[in-house]
């Protein structure tokens, strides 16, 4: 089977819908993966799927819908899920500590995430890939941060750089 598209989101009402009562085989991708627009997969349930996605379609997500099959009892839908990203969460006390972390990090090309006080962290943070260097930079500048496994809702890309 070749995927072409993505039929919608388990994480939305439509997609949640969607899939419904049928049973859900995980096509389980490290965050990295998510930016491959033509890539093999493998269900679990040892299932082997083509991806071919256009170009100009969004990263995949955590939830994104492959396919739906309606054969069988209850049918069957195929979906994304991605495993959790070692990540730093960089919770600066102020405006200006904030801007002097992002600032120093962002020398280093290190790709960030922003969240606010609304989203799962309830605060206002700062998220990178886990480096052993930018702890210690952290550690160094007492800046409080705690390093945890994220399901991400964007993949870190590898930031492009040139002088």
């Amino acid at each position: 089977m070749i995927i072409t598209e993505i039929l919608g989101n388990t994480h939305e009402p439509a997609g949640a819908e969607l899939v419904g009562q049928r049973h859900v085989e995980k096509v389980v991708l490290p965050s990295a993966d998510l930016v491959k627009r033509i890539q093999r997969l493998d269900t679990d349930h040892g299932h082997e799927l083509g991806l071919r996605l256009p170009g100009g379609s969004p990263d995949l997500k955590d939830g994104d819908i492959l396919a739906i099959d309606d054969s069988g009892e209850r049918g069957n839908a195929i979906v994304v899920s991605v495993l959790p990203t070692d990540v730093l969460v960089i919770a600066a006390r102020t405006i200006v500590e904030m801007a002097f972390v992002a600032h120093s990090l962002g020398n280093r090309h290190l790709q960030a995430q922003f969240f606010d006080a609304d989203s799962e962290y309830e605060a206002e943070v700062m998220v990178v890939q886990y480096d052993h260097t930018v702890e210690d930079f952290l550690k160094h500048h007492e800046i409080p941060y705690s390093r945890q496994e994220r399901v991400m809702p964007v993949p870190f890309r590898h930031a492009e750089h040139t002088h």
